[in-house]
């Protein structure tokens, strides 16, 4: 059984920052990839990042390249997302996922997903 955890959502102003983290439980995790998906208010479900196992491959929706960044640390089992110069429409449940990376850069989700944190961009 996989459990992830979210944290470091909250309220920020246009411009500023956020780091989220997602905690994993299992023994799977440093063989799995992680996607960040977010799902704001009336909309779908999106990717915003994924990364591969060993970390070394990223990829992001066009929306937030240059902006948010994937990383990971497998000794500690989590995954983080810096985000950085956050837009108001980046306000959204951000929810981690484990899931395939698979080649050449793509990402296929998994069957557990966390419980989602917050993130509220104010104008």
């Amino acid at each position: 059984q996989v459990q992830l955890v979210e944290s470091g959502g909250g309220l920020v102003q246009a411009g500023g920052s956020l780091r989220l983290s997602c905690a994993a439980s299992g023994s799977t995790f440093s063989s799995s990839g992680i996607g960040w998906y977010r799902q704001a208010q009336g909309k779908q479900r999106e990717l915003v990042a994924a990364i591969n196992s060993s970390g070394g491959r990223t990829k992001y929706a066009d929306s937030v390249k240059g902006r948010f960044t994937i990383s990971r640390e497998n000794a500690k089992n989590t995954v983080y997302l810096q985000m950085n110069n956050l837009k108001p429409e980046d306000t959204a449940v951000y929810y981690c996922n484990i899931g395939v990376y698979f080649f050449p850069n793509n990402y296929a989700p998994g069957d557990y997903w966390g419980q989602g944190t917050q993130v509220s961009v104010s104008s």
